[in-house]
């Protein structure tokens, strides 16, 4: 089981995770998690749009069964 701490965030801050997790079906604890990833994410990789991080790192969250697999299309000649 994941541990947690508390912290002290801006009620402001609190709010707008607050409103965008009924938004995303997250708790407010996961919406800040996920805005935690994508900004640590978009820090480490600044030549890519924020949006893409964001995309990528859902992309990275879903199961692999779920997937379905790349098949080239054939070369037209």
């Amino acid at each position: 089981m994941p541990t947690s701490t508390s912290i002290r965030i801006d009620q402001t801050l609190y709010k707008q995770a607050k409103n965008d997790a009924v938004a995303e079906h997250r708790t407010i604890a996961g919406q800040v998690e996920y805005w935690a990833k994508v900004g640590r994410a978009a820090l480490d990789n600044p030549d890519l749009p924020v949006s893409f991080v964001a995309e990528s790192l859902a992309s990275l969250a879903e199961p692999r069964e779920d997937a379905t697999p790349f098949v080239p299309r054939a070369r037209q000649t």
